[in-house]
């Protein structure tokens, strides 16, 4: 039978366009829905900065949470905030003749530990020194070099042999030097402490008893072993520290303090 003239001679190009353009489609929806896919690995849902826009000294971070807040905001100095300063009163600050607020910062670092995650960090220093600790630790943390916690004494009463059993790190607080009545460096904010724990004080008495601060830290007073956070000369905060004036308690005679770095003014 002859073809009805408009209908087999006339669907078949239409049915091919429409076979085409259904495939062109499906083939744009597929392309299309692998980049949403690899975008998602990505970023799959808005960051949340909340705990850097708040900085949570102490709280752990994700990466993709620093670099959504911006790095540059996360290595600052500025002057102490309302709420730390309240904070430190009758603790790490205690009414004075030789400091006071306007000679201090409020420093803002990030670090990591030896489990391979990121700590939001603060410190109170002297404005002398500020601008070299943020430098210092801005170069640490891009060394992924590992410090376990550095909170505000504050958090721990400002009871050096609590925070030093933490391993916490700091600088400011008013005190005495250990076992003496000499105002220490930290009291003017001049001296850090960093990985306390693993890096003790001791002096030996005339005795011959031997005094360590934090007292159950007696085995990391032996430098020949390896164990984290060792502080060392070929250690780079070590490094670091003595190319910017600071002077090592690992260094000194009569007493060791492989936690301290000092400033000299």
């Amino acid at each position: 039978m002859k073809p009805t003239k408009g209908t087999h001679s006339e669907c078949v190009p239409f049915s091919m366009n429409s076979m085409l353009h259904t495939h062109w489609i499906r083939t744009s929806f597929l392309f299309l829905t692998t980049l949403l896919c690899i975008g998602g690995d990505k970023y799959p849902h808005p960051i949340d900065t909340k705990v850097l826009e708040e900085w949570r000294a102490g709280e752990v971070v994700e990466e993709k949470a620093v670099i959504a807040y911006g790095i540059d905001k996360c290595f600052t100095a500025s002057p102490i905030p309302d709420h730390v300063w309240q904070r430190m009163q009758g603790k790490t600050y205690k009414e004075n003749p030789h400091i006071g607020r306007d000679e201090l910062r409020h420093i803002r670092t990030l670090h990591w530990d030896y489990d391979n995650r990121i700590h939001i960090g603060e410190m109170i220093c002297n404005e002398v020194i500020a601008d070299r600790l943020v430098e210092i630790f801005r170069k640490l943390y891009e060394a992924k070099y590992p410090i376990q916690r550095m909170v505000l004494p504050d958090v721990y009463n400002a009871d050096d042999e609590t925070q030093m059993r933490a391993n916490n790190s700091s600088c400011f607080c008013y005190r005495v030097v250990s076992g003496s009545k000499k105002l220490s460096k930290h009291a003017r904010g001049l001296a850090v402490d960093i990985n306390t724990f693993y890096n003790p004080y001791y002096k030996v008495r005339s005795d011959g008893t031997r005094y360590v601060q934090p007292s159950n830290a007696a085995k990391y007073c032996d430098r020949t072993k390896s164990f984290p956070y060792k502080i060392d000369h070929h250690d780079l905060a070590y490094k670091l520290f003595k190319e910017r004036g600071f002077v090592w308690g690992g260094d000194w005679k009569s007493v060791k303090d492989y936690q301290h770095f000092e400033y000299m003014e």
